[in-house]
């Protein structure tokens, strides 16, 4: 469910984001289809809590620094470790796929730190990005860390769509997959959620928070690669030091071995 209020702040940022430029009352409006009156209450709103202002007069509005500074406040308060990001990187550079870190949000998992593959046929994903938290190789090792009656709340509140033929469509689906993780050592989906794409998931080991790491692409170049994405993964995992136990990481790090 949306509030259509918070909603239209969110549209607001992108489109300025898009734009990179002052806008007046009456351009936004026409960029968003918002009613002028709506347009005048949201961008006021703003302008007096200090959001917003006029770089030039009647030239046009633009997102102040205060929302620069309230974030950063916020990103101190609960940063990512510099060594978890330059993993992230580490590992869509060997791998040459899109490379998230995933938290859970729900009934869902949103990207937290995002680097995009360079090729020109890649997933495309950003911050904030969400995907289903049963139907996705990075959920699943976000389940994975779950104890087993956690889990069972969170399957009460599912609703199993169809997003393709390989979508879970119910909880032994998900459970079956879970435990072939132990033998296989790392999470994978084929098109669960997004069509033609292929992924590989580690969960991550980091005290506060439950984490997973994901290296993803089109079925054509992915699907087959996924035992041999798992393995450059597991070792760029154990040599960050963010191996969590149980896995093809962890266990590369007890055998000492590449």
């Amino acid at each position: 469910m949306q509030v259509r209020q918070a909603a239209n702040v969110v549209e607001l940022l992108e489109f300025f984001a898009r734009r990179g430029e002052p806008a007046t009352l009456a351009e936004i409006a026409d960029e968003l289809s918002w009613p002028r009156s709506s347009t005048f209450n949201i961008v006021g709103t703003l302008v007096e809590k200090g959001y917003f202002y006029e770089p030039r007069l009647r030239g046009g509005y633009f997102p102040s620094p205060r929302w620069q500074s309230v974030v950063q406040v916020i990103g101190e308060k609960d940063p990512l470790p510099s060594g978890l990001l330059d993993l992230v990187d580490k590992i869509s550079t060997r791998t040459g796929e899109t490379t998230a870190i995933g938290c859970a949000s729900g009934l869902s998992v949103v990207f937290l730190y995002v680097r995009e593959s360079r090729q020109p046929i890649r997933y495309f994903a950003e911050v904030g990005t969400r995907v289903p938290i049963h139907a996705s190789s990075a959920g699943r090792a976000i389940l994975s860390q779950m104890k087993p009656k956690e889990r069972e709340q969170l399957y009460r509140k599912l609703v199993f769509e169809k997003y393709s033929d390989t979508t879970p469509m119910g909880i032994e689906q998900i459970e079956d997959e879970l435990r072939a993780v132990s033998e296989r050592g790392y999470h994978q989906s084929n098109s669960e959620y997004i069509p033609d794409l292929a992924g590989v998931s580690f969960p991550i080991a980091l005290a506060s928070k439950r984490l997973s790491i994901v290296a993803a692409g089109p079925v054509s170049r992915c699907l087959e690669r996924r035992p041999e994405t798992a393995r450059i993964m597991a070792a760029a995992i154990r040599e960050s030091g963010f191996a969590a136990p149980g896995t093809l990481a962890d266990r590369l790090d007890a055998q000492n071995v590449e």
